[in-house]
């Protein structure tokens, strides 16, 4: 009879603490609205410091380990005059490669960071190495005339032969000669627009497209690859030419890729498939709304493609905001809730958020939230090296599911750092711009 009183007694006091939970009290005592929820990120709008805190722990390590210092390969000293260059001169080894794709956004990133924060150690870090890179650039071209030798370290720059090894230096470079660049930088962003304009393999209509994994591929990836390159050429020259093939690549890519009901693309077409599977990539869609970004913030409002690239911009930011998950977070698979959480295409999104907002292309009370929600949960993912995890490794295009479930995570995927970066600057202005408040426990646009 005591043991039953007993058990009575324990489950009452177990009822108690699920009914109240953290209130002491019941619905007439206690305001339950008003409870503190049990949040998988910081939620609410993040202080302007400790957003800085962020982009300096990422500059720190990212410095210490992108030495922009060449060496003897075989006896391991520095190579420091340019006239000694020779078959054994290669990189000081570093963890990331100062000349790929994802090195071109970090510039990038690098610059906004500068701007940002007010702060020149940022900018300098991409100058120091771009400069470094057109400093090296004749040494190299008189030693190997020839592409294809792969002990050639600046080979992706003097022979490329893909989207991904001219486009996003481009931009970078182009952006460093406008911040007051050294003036051999130009030649080298001529060297590598010439590329996307006249050697990259394209479709017949003009469309940009790879001839991998199929033949007459498109990869969702080159928007970014191509029309920030075309977009800076554009600001840069004043040709209007680079403009109008940059509004192309974004409106045809966009009529066979673009799923309306969704508000998505697909991450890979295939011209000769009269089915075409759709895997809804998220940094693939991240490098297709950091396109469309960097070519509304260049074109001239009196281009007559302008519109329709605004209205594509809208559209995938309303369709992307709708799979934005409760932890801040987008998945590996967008639409698809059981794959992984992931931060680089997560930090895309919320630079381009607060991109759009600043700019005046997006509605500030309607993505506002949904931008620091995601910054909030990308700062998660910077350890204290300033490491960003979480980050999918380099990915081709694929038509099943589980080559996208699968891909690795890694800290050394570099593809996590520039979009970082980005996204902590923009943020950082956005926290200028507009007045954030919790009101009635959620986080609004102060209209006061």
């Amino acid at each position: 009879m005591k043991a039953a009183k007993l058990i009575s007694l324990l489950c009452l006091l177990f009822v108690s603490s699920v009914v109240y939970p953290q209130s002491g009290g019941n619905d007439v005592t206690t305001p339950l609205h008003a409870l503190q929820p049990d949040y998988a990120v910081p939620y609410g709008a993040p202080a302007a410091d400790q957003v800085k805190q962020v982009l300096y722990r990422i500059y720190h390590y990212l410095d210490t380990v992108t030495p922009a210092q060449l060496v003897d390969k075989v006896s391991g000293r520095p190579v420091k005059d340019f006239a000694a260059v020779n078959e054994n001169t290669t990189w000081q080894q570093g963890a990331f490669r100062l000349t790929s794709y994802e090195w071109g956004v970090t510039y990038c990133g690098m610059l906004l960071a500068g701007e940002a924060t007010g702060d020149t150690t940022f900018t300098a870090y991409t100058k120091k190495r771009l400069h470094f890179i057109a400093d090296a650039q004749p040494a190299f071209s008189k030693l190997y005339r020839q592409p294809g030798n792969n002990a050639n370290p600046l080979r992706a720059v003097l022979f490329p032969h893909a989207l991904d090894d001219a486009g996003a230096m481009c931009a970078a470079v182009v952006k460093t000669l406008q911040t007051g660049g050294q003036a051999n930088l130009r030649p080298l962003a001529d060297h590598y627009i010439d590329y996307i304009s006249h050697k990259e393999f394209r479709l017949p209509d003009g469309t940009l497209a790879r001839n991998r994994p199929q033949k007459n591929t498109l990869w969702l990836d080159d928007l970014y690859m191509s029309v920030p390159a075309l977009a800076q050429m554009g600001k840069l020259t004043g040709k209007r030419a680079y403009f109008d093939d940059a509004v192309k690549q974004v409106l045809q890519f966009s009529q066979r890729m673009f799923n309306k009901e969704k508000g998505l693309y697909m991450h890979g077409w295939v011209q000769d498939m009269d089915v075409h599977p759709q895997f809804h990539w998220g940094r693939a869609n991240g490098w297709a709304f950091l396109a469309m970004t960097e070519l509304l913030e260049v074109l001239p409002d009196t281009h007559p493609g302008k519109p329709a690239v605004l209205a594509q911009f809208r559209a995938l930011a309303k369709g992307l905001a709708s799979y934005q998950t409760g932890q801040g977070f987008w998945h590996q698979l967008l639409d698809r809730n059981d794959s992984y959480l992931e931060t680089s295409a997560t930090a895309i999104y919320a630079y381009c958020y607060a991109r759009g907002i600043n700019k005046g292309w997006l509605n500030a009370m309607a993505y506002g939230p949904a931008a620091l929600l995601a910054w909030n949960a990308v700062a998660t993912k910077v350890n204290d090296k300033g490491q960003v995890e979480g980050t999918c490794v380099g990915t081709g295009m694929a038509f099943d599911p589980a080559f996208y479930y699968y891909r690795p995570v890694n800290v050394y995927a570099a593809h996590g750092y520039g979009p970082v970066l980005l996204a902590g600057a923009e943020v950082l202005n956005l926290l200028k711009h507009f007045p954030f408040v919790i009101n009635d426990s959620s986080l609004q646009i102060d209209q006061k």
